[in-house]
């Protein structure tokens, strides 16, 4: 459904986000590997919300793909915070400062 609204950027900056997550998840001694995550869940919240607003379409022009779309990815925003909180917890188990 993100082909109805956004561009491809915003599904590679996520995507490559959840490949770096699961490399942090996976690699449970690397400090790297968790920062790296934290930042590009960071960094997501920054360019999704660029995305939503300048992408966000008139409202004469809302389907229903277009309004499941939008929904999804105004919910992925709203669930980032809860993320980053739950990493940097992580992170700081794994002996981060």
């Amino acid at each position: 459904c993100m082909n109805y609204m956004f561009p491809a950027s915003y599904a590679w900056g996520n995507f490559s986000v959840l490949a770096v997550g699961i490399w942090a998840i996976v690699q449970r001694d690397s400090l790297d590997a968790i920062m790296m995550f934290l930042t590009g869940v960071l960094l997501t919240v920054l360019t999704d919300i660029i995305h939503i607003s300048i992408f966000y379409p008139p409202n004469n022009h809302l389907t229903d793909a277009r309004h499941f779309s939008i929904g999804m990815a105004i919910f992925s925003l709203l669930l980032k915070p809860a993320s980053c909180y739950l990493v940097y917890r992580m992170y700081r188990e794994r002996g981060g400062e």
